[in-house]
């Protein structure tokens, strides 16, 4: 029984309903591919989804944090902490679904360190040598940590199991949509308040540190703000924190984006065009042509659309005005990732589905101006929702 003290420390929580559900689904996916263990690690929340959507518990602060994942029993966690019988790492309340709770003394920039939680992982495996495991995230997991695992379960089979659980993972439940509101409202409310924060005088960084502040001060649990100044005429990227020393000055541009999950976890992001005095036509023709073409993209998005078909389109647009074409991305499903699938680029096989959260940046760049808008939107059964921000998309003007 979890007391009211204990309660106390933590922000919001997913429900135990949701937990479970996501827990059974992935199961069924399991059984029916025949993987024994799902394995996954991170060390952030910005892109680490795979630990919070199993555990409701995110990593953080580059300290590896590893969950096992069973077919037929409660999962088994990894974390840095000390040797048993010392700290078993975040309280056994706190990790529902968890059978076991390891740690060790591991840092990855100690070398001799790295093998720690990989002998453990290898540990609670060996038990079943030959199973078939599936692998999440192998882009954040450590080099040494999948070595390890490989050369010391010889007879167990390895597969990456992204197409398992991503597709379930990109489908919001009702709660999961509920928590994503709060976090885009969240965001609505920190840029009324970066009108005040962005003054001339000021540098970069100082107006980007009000911000975070701000939605830290309103629930948010992780923060990834953005922001750069210049003059008229010149393009005026958002930047980050070691490009963030400028100082803002009269009749200039302030590009801002805020990217921050909410109390849960959920992410939202938003990005908007601030100027100091009266905008020049040539930059309010920028952000309307950028609004234009979010617009062209959003009469796209639908349950089963192809990502490479909505990504070709977009690009046929920009040519069309004779601006630069995307070549990264420019919409993207956002959870418990900042950035999650499915990417809407020529290369991501996932079509849309209704209950999907898009976030969705188109960028007009030149070698004059820089403008954009970023808003999130939920894909329906019909087609998409409105906007999910209130903040108005056009120029942020402060006299």
């Amino acid at each position: 029984m979890t007391t009211d003290q204990e309660k106390e420390i933590l922000t919001a929580s997913i429900s135990d309903r949701e937990l479970e559900r996501r827990w059974k689904e992935i199961r069924n996916r399991m059984a029916d591919e025949g993987v024994d263990y799902l394995v996954m690690q991170n060390d952030n929340e910005w892109l680490g989804g795979y630990v919070k959507w199993f555990t409701d518990v995110p990593a953080r602060n580059a300290q590896a944090h590893t969950v096992i994942f069973p077919l037929k029993d409660e999962m088994t966690t990894i974390t840095h902490g000390g040797k048993p019988p010392g700290d078993m790492g975040p309280p056994g309340w706190t990790l529902r679904g968890v059978k076991r709770r390891l740690t060790a003394p591991f840092f990855r920039s100690a070398a001799f360190t790295l093998t720690y939680e990989a002998e453990l992982a290898v540990e609670v495996l060996s038990s079943d040598p030959k199973a078939k495991i599936g692998i999440l995230g192998k882009g954040t997991m450590s080099a040494a940590f999948y070595e390890h695992l490989l050369g010391n379960l010889p007879e167990a089979t390895f597969i990456d199991a992204s197409g398992l659980v991503d597709p379930v993972k990109a489908v919001k439940s009702e709660e999961e949509i509920g928590f994503i509101r709060k976090t885009v409202g969240l965001l609505d409310e920190a840029m009324a308040y970066a009108k005040k924060a962005v003054q001339p005088g000021r540098r970069d960084f100082e107006i980007v540190a009000d911000v975070i502040h701000k939605v830290t001060d309103l629930g948010s649990e992780e923060q990834l703000v953005l922001g750069g100044s210049g003059p008229a005429g010149q393009p005026v990227p958002i930047r980050k924190r070691h490009f963030q020393n400028r100082v803002l000055r009269e009749g200039e541009q302030f590009s801002l984006m805020i990217e921050a999950n909410g109390p849960g976890g959920f992410y939202s992001e938003i990005g908007r065009i601030f100027f100091v005095g009266r905008p020049p036509s040539e930059l309010e023709d920028a952000v309307e042509e950028a609004i234009e073409i979010q617009a062209a993209t959003l009469k796209l998005l639908r349950p089963g659309a192809d990502p490479a078909e909505i990504w070709r389109a977009n690009n046929e647009l920009l040519a069309k005005k004779r601006l630069m074409p995307e070549t990264r991305a420019f919409a993207h499903g956002q959870g418990y990732d900042l950035v999650e699938r499915p990417l809407l680029r020529d290369d991501e096989p996932m079509k849309l589905q209704a209950g999907m959260n898009i976030a969705l940046h188109p960028t007009v760049g030149t070698d004059r101006v820089w403008a954009w808008v970023c808003d999130n939107y939920l894909i329906t059964e019909s087609g998409v929702s409105e906007c999910l921000h209130k903040t108005p998309k056009n120029i942020l003007t402060i006299r």
